[in-house]
C-alpha cells in the first residue's frame, strides 16, 4: 500500500471502477439539478461509501473542479473532514456499545491511542438509533460555516431501526437548502418505501475483475499474481470482499473445498472433517465457510451436469444457514451435511 494511504472511506482518496456513477453526480452538480438526497446502493465492498465521501469532499472544497470529483488531500477542507472536525460535515454509522464507547472516550481523554487488537475487539451496537438521527437534525438546524454546502453521509442506512427510519424520513421530506444527504445501502429493498421514494437512486455495479486485481496489487502488494487472479475470480466484483478473503486465506480454503467436492463420492472423510472443523472454531470462520459454499454452488451450477440437484442444494443450504443463526444448531455437522450433499450431486 502506498505510504500514508488508507482504505477507510473517510480517508480514502482513491476510487477505481465507479467512473459512471461519478459522472452522474458531477453532471447533476454542474447542471444545477443536484437532488438533496441520494441512495447509493450495490453489493458490499464495491466503493459505495468511498464514493459518498469523495462527493462530500468535492462539495465542501471551495477549490473544486468542474471536470472531476477528485480533490487534493492537502486542502484545508479535506484535512478537517479526515480528522472528523469539519463543521459542515456529519457522518453517521453504528456507534460502539456503551461499555466500549467509554473505553474509546477514556483513551482519547488520556491521549493513549488504542492498538489494532483493541480496536478490532470493540463491539458496535446492532442499529443506528433515533438519538443518532436527532443529532443530524441538530446539525442541519445550524447554518453552514461559510454559506456553502452541508453534507451528511449515513453508512449504512440498512442499520437504521424503525424509529430512527421514521425520524430520518422527516428530514428527507424537508431538507434544508444547500444540503446533500448520502445514504449508503447494501440492500435497498429492505428500506422503508417512503425513504427510497425521497431519494435519487444511484446503483453501483460490481467491479470488473481487472479493477479488483489492480486494487489488490495496490493494497496487498505482497500477494503474487496467482493469488491476485484467484482472489479476483471469487470476489464477485467486490474489492472489500477480495481484501477480506486475502486476509483470511480464503483462496486456499475455497480450493480445498473444491477438491473435496470434485472428488465426488470418493472424497476423503478426514479432509471434510478437517475443513468443517477448521471453519467452526470462530464465528468469522463459520461465516466464511457458508459464504464459500454458496459461492461454489453459484460458480459451478451452470457447468454441472446435475444442474437441478446443485440448485436445490444451494437453496436448501441458504435456508439452513439462515436458520442456524436463530437456533442452537451444530454448525460443524451442518457444514458436513451440505458439503457431503454437494459431493453426491457433483
Amino acid at each position: 500500500m502506498p505510504d500514508g494511504e488508507s482504505i477507510n472511506p473517510r480517508n480514502n482518496f482513491f476510487l477505481l471502477g465507479q467512473e459512471e456513477a461519478e459522472k452522474v453526480l458531477l453532471e447533476a452538480f454542474n447542471g444545477n439539478t443536484l437532488h438533496n438526497s441520494w441512495l447509493i446502493s450495490g453489493e458490499k465492498g464495491i466503493g459505495k461509501a468511498t464514493l459518498a465521501y469523495k462527493f462530500a469532499r468535492f462539495l465542501l472544497d471551495e477549490n473544486r473542479s468542474t471536470t472531476t470529483l477528485s480533490t487534493s488531500p492537502d486542502s484545508r477542507s479535506n484535512r478537517l473532514l479526515s480528522s472528523g472536525s469539519h463543521p459542515d460535515f456529519k457522518a453517521l454509522e453504528r456507534d460502539f456499545i456503551e461499555t466500549d464507547r467509554r473505553k474509546v472516550i477514556k483513551a482519547i481523554k488520556e491521549g493513549e491511542a488504542m492498538d489494532e487488537e483493541e480496536l478490532k475487539n470493540l463491539k458496535k451496537s446492532a442499529y443506528i438509533r433515533i438519538d443518532d438521527i436527532r443529532a443530524i437534525h441538530d446539525f442541519l438546524s445550524k447554518k453552514s460555516s461559510d454559506g456553502g454546502w452541508r453534507v451528511v453521509v449515513i453508512d449504512s442506512i440498512d442499520d437504521v431501526n424503525a424509529a430512527a427510519g421514521n425520524a430520518l424520513l422527516k428530514i428527507l421530506e424537508e431538507p434544508p437548502s444547500k444540503t446533500v444527504i448520502l445514504l449508503v445501502s447494501h440492500n435497498p429493498a429492505q428500506l422503508l418505501p417512503t425513504i427510497r421514494s425521497r431519494c435519487n437512486k444511484l446503483i453501483l455495479k460490481p467491479l470488473e475483475d481487472n479493477a479488483v486485481m489492480s486494487l489488490l496489487r495496490r493494497y496487498r502488494p505482497e500477494l503474487d499474481e496467482t493469488a491476485v487472479k484467484g482472489l479476483a475470480k471469487i470476489a464477485s466484483g467486490s474489492i472489500g470482499k477480495a481484501l477480506n478473503y486475502a486476509d483470511l486465506g480464503a483462496l486456499d480454503k475455497y480450493r480445498r473445498l473444491g477438491g473435496i467436492i470434485y472428488s465426488g463420492t470418493k472424497f476423503k472423510l478426514d479432509d471434510l472433517l478437517d475443513w468443517a472443523g477448521e471453519h467452526t472454531k470462530t464465528e468469522e470462520g463459520y461465516d466464511l465457510a457458508c459464504e464459500l459454499i454458496l459461492k461454489f454452488c453459484s460458480d459451478n451450477i451452470t457447468s454441472c451436469n446435475n444442474l437441478e440437484g446443485v440448485a436445490g442444494i444451494w437453496e436448501n443450504a441458504l435456508r439452513a444457514f439462515r436458520h442456524a443463526e436463530t437456533v442452537n444448531m451444530d454448525k460443524k455437522q451442518l457444514l458436513i451435511n451440505v458439503v457431503g450433499s454437494l459431493c453426491k450431486a457433483v
